[in-house]
């Protein structure tokens, strides 16, 4: 069973006092972000589940006529979203006092709905279809907004999951040849590392094999992640109370 226990090179990376285990499990679920982008960009038309900015800007093309963007594909996308961060935002209200509970509690929920896409996506029903395009955006966008309305309380520094630009312009600004600290660069270059490989890798087994695929790592990755952060749910660790 996977256990952080037994994996000392991956708690001296992915932890620190402060935050425990958290960093890892966030870059996991970076890696999670890049694939669900991909599959929601290459196959469920031009909208992202995940990157909220993006929609907006395709929102704006789209009420410009400009082709390949939907206004309802867009709409629908953010709409999910905001109430999958509205869930999470009440999910932090209820469980966030234990921040590897929260995390379990998140993840799980998360693991539910993509397993309900992969579900869907393995069924007989046409998985080009209108109405099951919509479904796929619906259920991803709803565990996007759930995964950063967590990652946004459990307040892990430069690990938002989801977007990577304050983290780039952190990595510029904050560093040697502008004067900064160079504050967290190893944690900020991590970031971009993840979203960049999830997105990769989302890309291929969409392409090559099928959104299923897709679905099936994204889940397997929650999956994992959700054991990883039960098996925290009951430390009495500093890092593990609420973030002030």
């Amino acid at each position: 069973m996977f256990n952080l226990r037994n994996t000392p090179s991956a708690i001296e990376f992915g932890t620190d006092n402060k935050h425990g285990p958290l960093p890892l499990l966030l870059l996991v679920l970076t890696v999670i972000t890049g694939v669900v982008d991909a599959v929601s960009f290459l196959k469920l038309g031009h909208v992202f589940v995940a990157n909220m900015t993006g929609n907006v800007v395709f929102l704006g093309f789209a009420i410009a006529d400009a082709t390949d963007f939907s206004i309802a594909t867009s709409l629908v996308a953010i709409a999910a979203f905001l109430a999958g961060a509205l869930a999470g935002g009440r999910l932090a209200v209820r469980v966030g006092r234990h921040r590897g509970r929260h995390l379990a509690v998140a993840t799980f929920i998360e693991t539910v709905l993509v397993g309900a896409a992969l579900v869907i996506s393995t069924s007989p029903l046409d998985p080009n279809g209108e109405i099951l395009r919509y479904v796929f955006i619906v259920l991803l966008a709803l565990t996007m907004g759930i995964q950063n309305a967590t990652a946004r309380r459990l307040g892990v520094p430069s690990l938002t999951t989801t977007v990577l630009t304050l983290t780039l312009t952190g990595l510029a600004a904050d560093s040697h040849f502008a004067g900064g600290t160079r504050s967290q660069t190893s944690r900020k270059l991590a970031a971009v590392a993840a979203m960049f490989v999830g997105a990769a890798l989302g890309a291929i087994l969409v392409l090559r094999v099928g959104v299923g695929a897709a679905l099936a790592l994204t889940l397997a990755l929650l999956v994992l992640t959700t054991i990883a952060a039960y098996q925290q749910s009951t430390s009495s660790a500093n890092w593990a109370a609420e973030a002030s």
